[in-house]
């Protein structure tokens, strides 16, 4: 009688994708930034001298990201540019290498995994979100890997132009103002039963994670982690002839939504920075609301 012995499956390996920044150095290798900056480098000038060592730092940092997840036996795609686009089936973890706009531009296309964000260059560049660094970044690799390093869920915010859903991955903040910077925005808000036309600087919606940033500098107030609520400001609001508007700082429920129709032939909702432009014409409504699609974010501490 033939003995038969039992097939062991093979492990299967983790898949992992790296999404990396491309430094203002490789950018400029690559003919992308004005070509005027080699000569600033030559003449080291203050505007472009952190370029170079950033740049090294980003460059030793995604090294180790990849000796790392290769010793860890992950099956790994790597993309290089903050707002390159992927598809997460399949995937069991997003690494962005870079600083926050970084780990940004990828959220807007993680849906159902984590994140991890490593700040490659912690000198130069701001990681609020970005939870892997210096010493601990093998270890924070190897624990994510295992899904066993700590993560925070971050609500997000969808965004729809007259009913239909422009995104629903919106993880810092939208702003709504006229295409040029320097005009003043027409629009008329609402907040439930409250409607209000407002001439301004048009408006910050955000979130609890984007509540230290630009919301706070407009005079927003700093929310926790766990809300889900979001928050308007409106920026510098006009009040010739003594107006006073009623709606310009606000809570808004989870359940709730921030309404604009728009007074302006040309305007822009701009998400997580200028690189996401939405067109809004005259007569177009906008809306704002909490997303059903969280974002669950590693490393981070539960409080701030």
């Amino acid at each position: 009688m033939k003995s038969h012995r039992a097939r062991v499956a093979a492990p299967t390996k983790p898949r992992v994708i790296v999404v990396a920044k491309r430094s203002s150095m490789a950018r400029l290798e690559d003919g992308e930034v004005d070509q005027r900056a080699r000569l600033l480098l030559k003449n080291g000038d203050a505007t472009v001298k952190k370029w170079r060592p950033a740049h090294e730092d980003h460059v030793r940092t995604l090294e180790r990201v990849e000796a790392a997840l290769s010793r860890l036996g992950a099956e790994v795609l790597i993309l290089h540019g903050s707002h390159a686009l992927f598809d997460t089936r399949g995937a069991g973890l997003v690494v962005s290498v870079g600083g926050d706009g970084t780990l940004l531009a990828a959220s807007h296309c993680v849906s159902g995994v984590p994140i991890l964000g490593v700040n490659s260059a912690p000198r130069y560049s701001v990681g609020f979100f970005c939870g892997a660094k210096g010493q601990a970044l093998e270890r924070m690799l190897a624990q994510a890997v295992e899904g066993e390093l700590g993560a925070v869920q971050l609500s997000r915010m969808a965004v729809r132009i007259n009913g239909q859903l422009r995104s629903e991955r919106v993880l810092n903040e939208a702003l709504f103002c006229h295409a040029e910077p320097a005009a003043t925005s027409n629009y008329i808000l609402q907040l439930a039963r409250k409607k209000e036309e407002q001439r301004s600087s048009g408006f910050w919606v955000g979130t609890a994670a984007g509540s230290t940033g630009a919301l706070r500098s407009a005079g927003g107030r700093i929310m926790p982690f766990s809300s889900q609520q979001l928050q308007m400001v409106v920026r510098e609001p006009y009040l010739g002839g003594g107006k006073r508007y009623q709606l310009t700082k606000e809570l808004v429920s989870a359940t709730g939504s921030v309404r604009a129709h728009s007074k302006m032939h040309q305007a822009r909702v701009y998400l997580d920075g200028p690189y996401r432009a939405l067109p809004v014409r005259l007569g177009d409504e906008v809306e704002f609301e909490t997303s059903q699609q969280p974002l669950t974010v590693l490393g981070l501490a539960k409080k701030r």
